[in-house]
Formats: C-alpha cells, sequence, structure tokens
C-alpha cells in the first residue's frame, strides 16, 4: 500500500497534511522529528516523504542524506520556510525530489505527491522490464517516419554507391550534419574520415589554413608544417557546414580543389592530389545568393549536383513523439536517472509549436525537462517558460487574426485554463457585434440584418456582453 510519511515539527502542518491526504485516499503517517521517522523504517516502507529542514535535533538536509543512502528508490521531499538558493541547491543535489518554499499551496503540493509515486511506480516497471540493464541509447543515425524523411533516406540510400558532391539545404537545427554522416557511414568511404567544418564560425582570415593547412614559416605564428581539413580527410569525406557565409575569394580556391582534386598549402610549393567527397550545407537560398554576386555560380553548380532537402521539425511532426522519447532516453543514460515521458497534453502541445530550433531545439527541452521537471510523466505546467512565446505551427496561409488566435489559446493551454469555449467565442461575439454596431451608427436593426441575427438577439448580447454605446 502506498504511504505518505510527513515530517515537521509544526503541528498545525501535520494536520494540514494529515486532512489533505485523506481525502485522496492517501495513507499519512506524521512525525515530529527525523528520530521518530528513522525508528519507524524498522516496520515499514514509506512511498513518498515529506520533510521540513529546520527541526530539533537533525536537520532535513541531514536526514534525506541517510535515507538516500540507504533508500535511494524513496522520493524525498523538502518543505522549509526559509528558502535561499544555497539549500535549494543542496536538497536537489542531495537526491531531493522537489524543493517546496512555505507558505505553500496545498493542493500543488499533493500534485507533487501523486508525482512522485507515480515515479516511483514506473522505476519499479523499469527495473523489472530491463533487468537491471544499462538504459540503451544506441537508435539509427536519423530517426523519421515522416514522408518528408522517407525521401532523404531514399536519397541516402540512392547515393551509397555514388561518390558525388552533395548540397544539403535545411534551416539551422533540422539535422544536415546528421545527414551528412549517414551518407559517409552508407558509403564505400564509411571507414575513412568524416570531417565536419562549420565555415561560418571560423574567422576569414583563419579558414583558409584550416581547409589546406600551411607550411611552416608561411607566415608569424607558423612554427610548424600543419595539415589542413582537406589532407584529413583524404579518403573520406569533408562536411562544408553552413558554406554559403564561405568568403568569395576562398570559394574559388574551393572550386578549384573540386575541379582537379589538387591544391597547395599556404605558402607550399608542390600541389597535393586529395580524394575528397565534399558535402556541403546551407540555410540559404544559394540560387539567391547567386543572383545577389556574393557566392559564385560555378561553385555552385559544382556543389549542387545532388541536392536533399531537410524539412524543418514542424513539417514532420509525427515524428515528434519517437524524437522526444529518444532524447529523454539519452539525456536520462547521461545522468544516470530513470526515462522520463511525455503526457499526451505535451505531446499535444509539441506537435503544435513551430520549433524554429528544429530538432535541436526539442533535444535541448527534453534534456531541460529530464534536469528540472519533477514527475516521472512530464506534464504541462513542467514545460519551461519560454515555450509560451514559440509560434503555433498553423495552416499555411492562415489570416493573420487566426495565428494570433491559435498563439492565444495555446498560451492558455499551457496555463491550464478552462472554460475556453465560451471565452474566446464570448470575445468574438464581443468583437463582431460592436464593429458592426459602429458601422451601423447603432442602428441595431441595420446591425442585425448584417450580421444574419434578430434584433432581439443583438439587444441582448449588448446586454451580455456588456457592449458600450458611444
Amino acid at each position: 500500500m502506498k504511504k505518505v510519511w510527513v515530517l515537521d515539527d509544526d503541528k498545525s502542518i501535520r494536520w494540514v497534511f494529515e486532512k489533505a491526504l485523506s481525502k485522496v485516499n492517501l495513507p499519512c503517517q506524521c512525525f515530529s522529528n527525523t528520530n521518530e521517522a528513522i525508528n519507524q523504517f524498522n516496520h515499514e516502507m514509506p512511498s513518498v516523504i515529506l520533510s521540513d529542514i529546520r527541526m530539533p535535533n537533525e536537520s532535513g538536509i541531514d536526514f534525506l542524506t541517510k535515507v538516500k543512502e540507504k533508500f535511494p528508490q524513496i522520493p524525498i521531499i523538502i518543505m522549509t520556510a526559509y528558502s535561499d538558493l544555497d539549500t535549494a541547491v543542496s536538497a536537489f543535489q542531495k537526491g531531493a525530489f522537489e524543493y517546496i518554499a512555505k507558505p505553500f499551496d496545498i493542493d500543488k503540493v499533493i500534485e507533487v505527491i501523486h508525482q512522485a509515486l507515480e515515479q516511483t511506480t514506473k522505476e519499479n516497471n523499469f527495473k523489472e522490464k530491463n533487468n537491471s540493464k544499462e538504459l540503451d541509447t544506441h537508435s539509427p543515425a536519423i530517426i523519421g517516419q515522416a514522408q518528408s524523411m522517407q525521401e532523404v533516406f531514399r536519397a541516402i540510400g540512392r547515393l551509397s554507391k555514388s561518390a558525388a558532391t552533395v548540397l544539403l539545404n535545411g534551416e539551422s537545427g533540422s539535422g544536415k550534419e546528421l545527414v551528412a554522416k549517414a551518407i559517409h557511414n552508407n558509403s564505400d568511404r564509411k571507414d575513412s574520415p568524416f570531417i565536419a567544418l562549420n565555415t561560418a564560425a571560423i574567422p576569414k582570415d583563419l579558414l583558409e589554413a584550416e581547409l589546406f593547412g600551411h607550411e611552416k614559416g608561411s607566415f608569424t605564428g607558423a612554427q610548424n608544417l600543419r595539415k589542413g581539413r582537406f589532407e584529413q580527410s583524404d579518403g573520406g569525406t569533408l562536411f562544408l557546414d553552413e558554406i554559403g557565409d564561405m568568403p568569395m575569394e576562398l570559394q574559388t580556391r574551393l572550386l578549384r580543389v573540386l575541379s582537379d582534386g589538387k591544391f597547395y598549402r599556404i605558402g607550399g610549393q608542390d600541389s597535393i592530389d586529395t580524394d575528397v567527397r565534399v558535402i556541403a550545407a546551407t540555410h540559404q537560398n544559394l540560387e539567391e545568393s547567386v543572383k545577389e554576386g556574393i557566392f559564385r555560380e560555378d561553385l555552385f553548380h559544382r556543389l549542387n549536383v545532388i541536392r536533399i532537402t531537410v524539412p524543418p521539425l514542424r513539417k514532420r511532426v509525427e515524428d515528434i513523439p519517437t524524437l522526444s522519447n529518444y532524447f529523454l532516453e539519452k539525456s536520462a543514460n547521461q545522468l544516470k536517472v530513470t526515462p522520463k515521458s511525455l503526457s499526451k497534453e505535451v505531446l499535444e502541445f509539441f506537435k503544435n509549436l513551430q520549433w524554429r530550433g528544429n530538432v535541436r531545439q526539442l533535444e535541448n527541452v527534453c534534456h531541460w525537462l529530464t534536469v528540472m521537471s519533477p514527475g516521472n510523466q512530464i506534464i504541462v505546467s513542467d514545460l519551461p517558460s519560454e515555450l509560451k512565446n514559440e509560434p503555433v505551427n498553423i495552416m499555411h496561409g492562415a489570416d493573420e487574426w487566426q495565428k494570433n488566435l491559435a498563439r492565444d489559446l495555446a498560451i492558455k493551454l499551457l496555463d491550464g485554463k478552462t472554460d475556453l469555449h465560451s471565452f474566446f467565442i464570448g470575445q468574438v461575439e464581443k468583437i463582431l457585434i460592436e464593429k458592426t454596431l459602429e458601422h451601423t451608427k447603432y442602428r441595431k436593426l441595420d446591425a442585425a440584418n448584417i450580421l444574419g441575427i434578430g434584433r432581439n438577439t443583438v439587444t441582448r448580447k449588448i446586454k451580455e456582453l456588456k457592449i458600450i454605446q458611444s
């Protein structure tokens, strides 16, 4: 039977928990100090413990440390009327499930208790299912069931017997480097180096040496011979990310390497042969860059032998559940904790976001949730507040008012608001009647005819919606 222990030297706090927990059919046992609770371990094991920090004889933090050493599986919720950063950090470092400041909302604390109970159940089920095996986060190089991703997979398959140059188009964070690695790993070059270079992240003056290397003494600071990325990836694949940001003079050198497979180190006199497959990637429209004169047309055609478009996450929403589960399991494995799961409401909310940071943003959110959410099942209230400002993903071609409506609805859903139908219908009706009355100079019959409703309805709505006639 699930049982909750409450440790607090304040009798009124113990009384509140006894009443509140009995209402939700959770057995409760209260203790005024830690010694009583420690002795009770000889007779039974609780499912969840709530403990105050400041108590006679021993602090709640010391009690937390002792219990976690012997019974790490028991969730312990720390309560305090003296909240500060150091205490909160110390509580979590020592294994607290949650940290609650007094005075608190008892309903919210009960919700946290339920989350802790659910985590205990899931951890036990997880251990039984996996028989104490280490979490397996090995997965395919790229995850995706969406039709747009199947097209990417097919392209990778067709390229497995080819050494053609590839141009990847896609938004930042959509997984272009993963696609490049998959192309390499499924080619005849898989046993040779795969080297990735973000051309936008390296200063212009250093990029040439990074790509082609330099001879000793070729410039100030060149104390040793250095091989560039083309030499290092000989026989393998060189992935050039953000190729659209490459300076024009380096575009010329890159074109020459792609044309004849030869290059010179900076300061070098002898040409060097290289056998490198180049995969380039960009989030930019290179055709427009060519028209603007900031990207060489001949280089564009040399790179654009095979083009693959990597879809943004909002175009493959059916992959969000699988990706989320993978990232949650990956983060849990890194942190050596039980993987968390997303509630249906959170999954639905995720599917309606635009995810401007794409798969990378989803991975970061899942890692944040693994660290910060208290329960084992992630609910809407656990989500980071900045997701409230994430634009919603709605149909292409929707008017601005529809986008604003969808965004407002998403925010209210995230805040746990209810009775939304009445709220939004009331707002829409008020705007319709108010603006139509202004148009008819408050002639109700004319407004009713325009709106297609009865005059008495207009009169009633003016009163119900508190429309002020000016």
